[in-house]
This record gives C-alpha cells, sequence and structure tokens, in this order.
C-alpha cells in the first residue's frame, strides 16, 4: 500500500517544473496586459515620451486604414515624435482596452488586442468633434533584462464614426 502514494523524486520535480512554468507563463501574459493598458493610459495622458519607453530601441509602428499602409515609424525617436505631434491636436484621448489573446516562446510573444479609442478636438471651424474608433494591435513583443517591451506594433484601424458633440452641463 506504501507504494501506491509513492512520487519519486525525478516525478516530483518534473511536476514542480511544470507548476513554475505555468506560474511563469500567467506572469508573462499579465505583464503584457499590462503593458499594453498602460500604451493606453500613456496615449490617454498624452505622454508620448513615456510611451517611447514600451518600445525596444528598434522598434516598428505600422498602421493600416482599409487595408492600406498609412504610416511607417521606426525606432524610440520617430515613434514619440509621431505620437506627441497626433496627440497634441486633442483636448481628451481615451482608451478603452478590450480582448487581448498572446502566444509566448520564451523571450518573445505575438499578441492581437482590441482597443475603442474616442478622441475629442476642436476642428477648424470651432466644432467640438468626437471621433471613434475600433482599432486592432498585431504585435510583437520582446522580454529583455525582465521586462517585456513592444517590438513591433502593426494597428488596423477597422472602422470610424466622427461626428460633432455638444457641451454639456450638469445641473445641481
Amino acid at each position: 500500500m506504501a507504494a501506491i502514494g509513492y512520487i519519486s523524486p525525478a516525478v516530483a520535480q518534473t511536476e514542480n517544473v511544470g507548476i513554475l512554468s505555468d506560474i511563469q507563463s500567467v506572469a508573462d501574459k499579465q505583464a503584457l496586459k499590462e503593458l499594453v493598458d498602460k500604451f493606453s493610459i500613456l496615449a490617454d495622458r498624452k505622454d508620448a515620451q513615456a510611451q517611447t519607453e514600451l518600445f525596444t530601441n528598434d522598434a516598428v509602428v505600422e498602421s493600416y486604414l482599409d487595408g492600406k499602409l498609412i504610416s511607417s515609424l521606426k525606432g524610440r525617436e520617430e515613434i514619440g515624435a509621431a505620437f506627441a505631434d497626433f496627440l497634441v491636436r486633442f483636448d481628451t484621448v481615451y482608451h478603452i482596452n478590450g480582448q487581448q489573446v498572446v502566444s509566448i516562446n520564451d523571450d518573445k510573444a505575438t499578441g492581437i488586442a482590441y482597443c475603442q479609442v474616442v478622441l475629442i478636438g476642436t476642428d477648424k471651424n470651432g466644432k467640438r468633434m468626437m471621433t471613434m474608433q475600433g482599432v486592432s494591435y498585431d504585435d510583437e513583443y520582446l522580454c529583455s533584462n525582465g521586462r517585456w517591451l513592444i517590438a513591433k506594433r502593426t494597428s488596423h484601424f477597422v472602422w470610424s464614426d466622427n461626428r460633432e458633440i455638444k457641451q454639456q452641463t450638469l445641473e445641481q
């Protein structure tokens, strides 16, 4: 009967390695989710400089609209300058992140993330305009010194809705 409950040291060690691997996988997936969320939060704050720190030095950001490449940026400096130039045009920037699925292979990972973006600003005629966009990101990530970074981000602008908004005040 004693032999039934016996687990050899080799089996126990294999099980521990499997459990540790599962824990690391969960930790990496959480870190990648936080990376994508932090990117959006920094965009909302219009902090393009801090956003650039989420990318590898030689990162690439490509943007597609209706399946056509509309922008290709390379390196932190170019990415940061383009993000800052874009974000400054709006009074309010608001990202709502949705589903994200990642696949991890050692220190590299790929993922897809969905996001709804709201941009509010004043147009040349003085009208308050809101643009809502549905965006999906195809990402490639790299873990460097224990920190996940975006190595490549391909943005697909799937839909867009532009409309004038009226300023509302809350009555007390």
